[in-house]
């Protein structure tokens, strides 16, 4: 297990940011019924932890995408954690919307974010991966160059992993469901039972509940 990815799994359980409701699931944006919910949104009203997300992304960002110009976070959850970043860093910080705003400028990116400016999205987490690309494909629209993508948390479906390959975004995370999953059962947080019922909904997530 990575230590990284197993602190911060522990830091998530703590604050309990990790949600399991098997008998009263969850409906995403993308219309899957989920058992498990990661609300690391959370960690934004907890100030050490606030400060423990904010250099560890930053962190992430150095060592992967050196060359970073600019950061952009993808509403809504990001958007702070994002703006933290580009603070941390000294960077332009962005916001892309999930549509375009239907009053004033109009704009989808809000902000200014010159044509070839090699961007880092900021995201608190992926499921599907749509809501995310969806940002990426945007700033390419607009001139610039994604050159990759830092999120808190991964729930590491095939799907998204297709997506972004094909999409050729590397995505760097913080955590991801693997280690939720071993470290709730490590401290008691979830039951075996638990774990059977999250691997079922795992092997077909499009499927279950339906």
């Amino acid at each position: 297990m990575d230590k990284m990815k197993k602190a911060f799994a522990s830091k998530l359980l703590k604050i309990k940011a990790i949600k399991l409701q098997p008998d009263n699931p969850f409906t995403w944006a993308s219309g899957w019924k989920s058992p498990f919910y990661c609300d690391n949104r959370k960690t934004l009203s907890f100030p050490e932890l606030r400060n423990y997300v904010k250099l560890e992304l930053t962190h992430a960002v150095l060592e992967h995408f050196p060359e970073a110009e600019a950061i952009a976070g993808v509403a809504t959850g990001a958007i702070a954690q994002g703006a933290l970043v580009a603070d941390a860093l000294g960077l332009p910080f962005v916001y892309v919307r999930s549509k375009a705003k239907d009053h004033g400028m109009e704009n989808l990116i809000e902000g200014e974010l010159k044509p070839g400016t090699k961007v880092v999205v900021i995201e608190d987490l992926i499921s599907t991966g749509g809501s995310s690309l969806k940002a990426v494909d945007a700033i390419r629209s607009a001139g610039s160059e994604v050159i990759g993508m830092v999120a808190s948390y991964t729930y590491g479906f095939p799907v998204a992993k297709q997506a972004f390959d094909d999409a050729k975004v590397e995505l760097i995370t913080l955590t991801d469901y693997e280690h939720v999953v071993a470290e709730a059962l490590e401290t008691g947080y979830i039951s075996d039972a638990d774990v059977e019922v999250l691997n079922e909904w795992r092997k077909a997530p499009a499927d279950w509940k339906k």
